[in-house]
């Protein structure tokens, strides 16, 4: 009844016209070609979802890998306002992390878009941001980097290892997004800063280190990713 009732809505709102009446030879082939267009367009929804629940999925999965790691290196981990609900490994994915950003962090100007980076360490001595992470999927990179941008504002003498992580064939999106005017300005640039860290080369890592991460210090991240910064020619 559900189906039948959505049906009869979509088509008396014109997306389905309803059949010609038998005999017209001329209608019938225009509807037909009209369903055709309805089905490729409803084919291509589809599509579009299964790739953005896709994309969802393989972004929790790695927010995922970063808080454990971020735990497993003795930091305090948080997970953006916005994520911190989803379903990871049995669990919610903030589980064990900060309910909430330390002083200074998550305060102050900016400190909203700050509260949307993806994961963030923070030293649980010192209380300050010891990694910041953007996972760019299908999603805008460039509102990504203006929450990093954001978050050097707020911790201008800090020198915050900032990482664009991303699949392998969004590097070079990746570079030219940091590298725009809007962030080049930036004192300093913001890719200068920031680093690009590919699924491929997290995972890999990750599989390797497995049995002895927490021994590891956290700039063995510099080693698997590189530097955003573009030489001037």
């Amino acid at each position: 009844l559900g189906a039948v009732t959505a049906l009869l809505f979509d088509v008396g709102n014109g997306r389905y016209a309803a059949p010609p009446l038998h005999g017209d030879a001329a209608g019938i082939s225009k509807w037909e070609a009209d369903l055709s267009r309805v089905r490729e367009a409803s084919a291509r929804e589809a599509r579009d979802l299964a790739a953005a629940k896709e994309g969802d999925r393989t972004h929790t999965e790695v927010q995922g890998w970063l808080r454990d790691l971020g735990r497993a290196l003795g930091f305090d981990v948080w997970i953006a306002a916005n994520d911190r609900a989803r379903t990871y490994s049995g669990g919610r994915l903030d589980d064990g992390c900060l309910p909430s950003l330390p002083p200074g962090v998550g305060d102050g100007p900016g400190a909203e878009a700050v509260r949307l980076i993806d994961v963030i360490w923070i030293d649980r001595g010192a209380g300050t941001v010891a990694g910041a992470f953007e996972v760019e999927h299908t999603t805008s990179i460039y509102s990504g980097l203006l929450r990093m941008s954001d978050l050097l504002a707020m911790q201008p003498n800090l020198n915050i290892p900032l990482y664009l992580v991303a699949p392998d064939d969004r590097r070079d999106k990746v570079i030219m997004e940091v590298n725009r005017p809007t962030f080049s300005r930036l004192k300093p640039p913001l890719g200068e800063m920031c680093r690009f860290l590919s699924f491929s080369s997290l995972k890999s890592s990750l599989s390797q280190v497995a049995g002895y991460v927490r021994h590891l210090k956290p700039e063995f991240l510099e080693e698997i990713s590189e530097s955003c910064e573009v030489e001037e020619a």
